[in-house]
């Protein structure tokens, strides 16, 4: 099973956080309205973004008119977040440690960020402070490897990372340990269709958003070098659609604890 405790899960991204920003894909609106009326959150409800990045998730759900504090270890991803303003909050913390006071939130969110965790221990911090009835939202873009041009994009990714098992990893299964945890109840998995088109500029950057990606001058010469060969391949106008299946988790805090 996937360690993340063997990595740099906060520093790994210190050098690539505006590449993240600008390229990174955001979720569907979709995904965020079934959050919502799942978990049946109304206006002005507090939702913490646990691993929040420079804000992707945070935005989305803020303007959905929630309250939500974001939590972020690594500064240089905060301060892109706080940078951007909107009236989601931003603070330092980790998703084992976050700081929060018990029975805080309505909803912990964890958007593209739960594999890089702690599960055990983070389930744990997730429960304290959710309010009792309160729900965990775990949430993955992940790619669509039914699709030619995406799944292209993978085998580069698997191809060229010096990191074969992050290259290799579904991060999405992580968390199915969720769907198994004793301090939570109902919960449920599912799938919602997304895409985002790409010129090729907007493609690079997506690859070399990745943190597994190759960093060295020359692996990532040739990295480059291949991803605008599947662009060439497969553009049409100069665009190609980047296809995903965003999957999400939610279970409840129950009203008691067991």
């Amino acid at each position: 099973m996937f360690n993340p405790g063997e990595r740099d899960t906060v520093g790994r991204f210190s050098e690539i956080a505006n590449l993240y920003d600008n390229y990174r894909p955001d979720y569907p609106p979709a995904a965020v309205d079934f959050v919502l009326s799942y978990a049946n959150l109304e206006p002005g409800m507090r939702l913490i973004d646990i691993g929040c990045g420079t804000g992707i998730s945070s935005r989305q759900f803020a303007q959905r008119a929630l309250q939500v504090i974001g939590i972020e270890p690594n500064a240089q991803m905060r301060q892109i977040a706080e940078s951007l303003g909107g009236p989601a909050i931003y603070r330092e913390g980790r998703a084992d440690a976050t700081g929060f006071p018990d029975s805080f939130a309505d909803v912990v969110l964890a958007a593209q960020s739960f594999h890089w965790f702690p599960s055990d221990a983070a389930l744990r911090e997730f429960s304290r402070i959710l309010k009792p009835v309160g729900w965990v939202a775990l949430l993955w873009n992940d790619r669509d490897d039914g699709d030619a041009f995406t799944a292209g994009f993978s085998a580069l990714i698997r191809a060229h990372s010096p990191d074969r098992e992050l290259s290799t990893l579904t991060q999405s299964e992580t968390g199915r340990e969720l769907l198994r945890n004793t301090h939570f109840e109902q919960a449920v998995r599912f799938e919602f269709p997304h895409q985002t088109p790409q010129t090729i500029e907007q493609f690079v950057g997506r690859a070399l958003s990745v943190s597994f990606a190759p960093r060295e001058e020359r692996a990532r010469q040739h990295f480059d070098a291949a991803l605008r060969e599947l662009h060439h391949c497969f553009a049409t106008d100069g665009i190609v659609m980047m296809r995903y299946r965003t999957v999400l988790y939610l279970a409840r805090k129950p009203l008691v604890p067991s």
